[in-house]
């Protein structure tokens, strides 16, 4: 998902996209299902709004020639084949530079472009696991857990988009093409910074905390008598506040929990005291507490409820877009606001191949060489 998730950031922010798919088949992730929507993965459709699909055989020369011609007029190419797969196309930095050199390249990997990491293939969980992410993830007494959310493939994505922003603002300066490189494993190795520095500072190897963190108590859920409550309290002053609340101001006093770092070290036994507390009182009377003391918290709430929240949809962040073979399909809207606006381009994502021929036109073939493509299996 990295890729097309980097291209859908760039289509957000005004980009013209255009996605090169496989004929006949398409992307993977329109294969991904269920949960659906209509018939299409809503894995495709989250991270495919705002593009124009061309499919296209990038194994025969003929395919090859026709993304070629694309890249020829491209500001930006972005590709997320393993290592050596566009160059044996033809298709690689030097070879596309050479026709545009004020080309934009991005390319994403699972592992980089250095053996011997480089001939393997990434996934977002093969990357949580080898990057130490699923190691801090889940609870102590259980068996390491992935992010229930793909961070390693969305966050590439993020960084891809974020290296191609800054190479075009440099081409613009200095009127050259650039080469971005971004990988799943980079990603990995960035989230897990603090961990690995704590390591690399001589600290203890770090292991699974659940919602908690393990540097700072108060700092995670807490169980309710109709649901659960994280409780984020960072310093002591705040660690005092939910004393209050909890009518157990005495705890603040106490020498064991008196200081963060004290908490940290009788983290057991604190938190079996406050659960004790929280777990008799329910969410709305305790978030209502929490926020009169000025301590943050908030209701662990599942992708239902969220889904269902009158506030996010009034902020502007679930969207609703008509597509002729969709409907009505809600959507999740970029997330920045810029001059207080969000984005306004807002395309369903395209159905496999929908623009070939309008793309295939711009490049000058003529209908009757379109017809001849079409017939010999080289785009859909």
């Amino acid at each position: 998902m990295a890729g097309p998730y980097c291209t859908q950031i760039l289509g957000d922010l005004g980009a013209t996209v255009i996605k090169v798919e496989r004929p006949g088949v398409g992307d993977d992730s329109r294969h991904w299902r269920p949960p659906e929507w209509r018939d299409q993965s809503v894995g495709f459709l989250a991270t495919n709004r705002n593009k124009r699909s061309i499919a296209v055989d990038l194994d025969r020369p003929e395919g090859q020639d026709i993304v070629r011609r694309l890249a020829c007029s491209a500001d930006v190419f972005v590709h997320s084949m393993k290592p050596g797969s566009m160059e044996a196309r033809g298709l690689g930095f030097e070879a596309l530079i050479e026709q545009n050199p004020k080309l934009v390249y991005c390319a994403i990997s699972g592992f980089g472009e250095r053996p011997p990491w480089a001939s393997r293939p990434g996934y977002d969980p093969v990357v949580q696991a080898c990057s130490g992410i699923m190691s801090v993830t889940g609870h102590a007494e259980t068996g390491p857990a992935r992010c229930g959310v793909p961070v390693i493939d969305m966050g590439t994505g993020i960084w891809a988009a974020l290296g191609v922003l800054a190479a075009l603002l440099k081409r613009a300066r200095t009127g050259r093409g650039l080469r971005v490189q971004a990988s799943l494993m980079d990603t990995g190795l960035a989230w897990m910074a603090m961990h690995l520095l704590g390591v690399l500072a001589g600290g203890k190897t770090p292991g699974r905390m659940g919602s908690g963190v393990d540097i700072v108590v108060p700092h995670q859920g807490f169980p309710a008598a109709d649901g659960w409550v994280l409780i984020a309290a960072p310093n002591d002053r705040l660690f005092g506040r939910v004393c209050e609340v909890l009518g157990t101001p005495e705890f603040a006093q106490d020498p064991r929990f008196s200081t963060n770092a004290a908490r940290v070290t009788h983290r057991e036994e604190l938190i079996a005291l406050m659960s004790a507390r929280t777990a008799v009182r329910t969410v709305a009377e305790l978030l209502a507490a929490l926020e009169r003391a000025g301590v943050a918290s908030a209701p662990i709430r599942d992708a239902r409820a969220v889904a269902g929240d009158a506030y996010l949809d009034h902020a502007g962040m679930f969207v609703r877009e008509f597509a002729a073979d969709l409907g009505e399909l809600p959507l999740i809207n970029f997330p920045l606001v810029v001059d207080g606006e969000r984005a306004q381009t807002m395309q369903p994502p395209p159905a496999l191949g929908a623009h070939t021929d309008d793309i295939l036109a711009a490049l000058g073939y003529q209908p009757g060489e379109i017809s001849n493509l079409r017939a010999q299996g080289l785009v859909g």
